[in-house]
C-alpha cells in the first residue's frame, strides 16, 4: 500500500502505564519507576484509508520505554482486531506504524524495535467513567476517571507529550493492569491512566 494523505479515524481511546498518576512522562520527565510500559487501546467508530472503511475495528499498542521517554529506544507491539480483513490489516498496520503520517508516525519517531503486528480478538469496553481492555491470554486492563475539584473529570490538555492532541485526556487509575507476551510480564493495579476521544489524519 502507497502512503496517502487520504484517511482519517476517530473513536476512543484509552492507556494505562505502570507510573503514578498523573504519568511525569507526558511532561518530558522520567518515568516513576525508571521505565515506563505502556498499554493503548483505540476503538475505531469511523475510519477509512483510501475509502476503505475501517468503521468499528479495535487496536492496541503495548509500549516498553527503558528510561525517558522522549529519549526513544520504544519497543512496541502492535495488536489489530480479527475482524479486520487482510486489507483493513495492512491499513491499520501502516497508519499505526506511522507510515502514514499523522500523529501516529509522531510516537512511532521514538520505538526503535517493532516486536510484532498481530491480528487476535480485541474486546473494548466503555461504561461511564470506566474503561477496559481485553485481549485474552496477553491483555487485561481497566482503568477508572478521577473526578476534579470542581466536579466532572479531570482533565489535562495540551501536554509536551501525548498520545491524542485532538482532545483534552480525562485523568483515570487502573484498576487492573496485565499484560503477557514477547518477553514481557507486566501486572500493576492503582497506576495512572488517560482516555479520551480521539481524530487522527495526516
Amino acid at each position: 500500500m502507497n502512503k496517502t494523505t487520504n484517511w482519517r479515524l476517530q473513536g476512543s481511546y484509552f492507556e494505562t502505564c505502570n507510573c503514578v498518576t498523573s504519568c511525569p512522562c507526558i511532561w518530558l520527565q522520567p518515568p516513576s519507576e525508571g521505565n515506563c510500559k505502556l498499554l493503548v487501546a483505540w476503538h475505531i467508530e469511523s475510519g477509512h484509508l483510501d475509502g476503505l472503511p475501517l468503521d468499528g475495528l479495535n487496536v492496541a499498542l503495548a509500549c516498553y520505554s527503558p528510561g525517558t521517554m522522549i529519549k526513544g529506544n520504544w519497543q512496541a507491539a502492535l495488536y489489530v482486531d480479527e475482524q479486520a480483513d487482510d486489507a483493513q490489516f495492512d491499513a491499520i498496520t501502516q497508519i499505526f506504524s506511522g507510515q502514514q503520517g499523522g500523529h501516529p508516525a509522531i510516537l512511532m519517531s521514538f520505538v526503535s524495535e517493532v516486536l510484532g503486528a498481530t491480528k487476535i480478538e480485541i474486546d473494548y469496553r466503555e461504561e461511564g467513567n470506566k474503561r477496559q481492555l481485553i485481549i485474552p491470554g496477553i491483555a487485561q486492563a481497566e482503568i477508572e476517571g478521577i473526578q476534579g475539584i470542581k466536579g466532572g473529570e479531570a482533565t489535562i490538555n495540551n501536554p509536551p507529550l501525548c498520545v491524542v492532541t485532538s482532545h483534552p485526556a480525562v485523568v483515570a487509575r487502573s484498576i487492573n493492569y496485565q499484560y503477557q507476551d514477547y518477553d514481557k510480564s507486566w501486572q500493576f493495579t492503582e497506576r495512572n491512566g488517560f482516555y479520551s476521544p480521539f481524530s487522527y489524519q495526516p
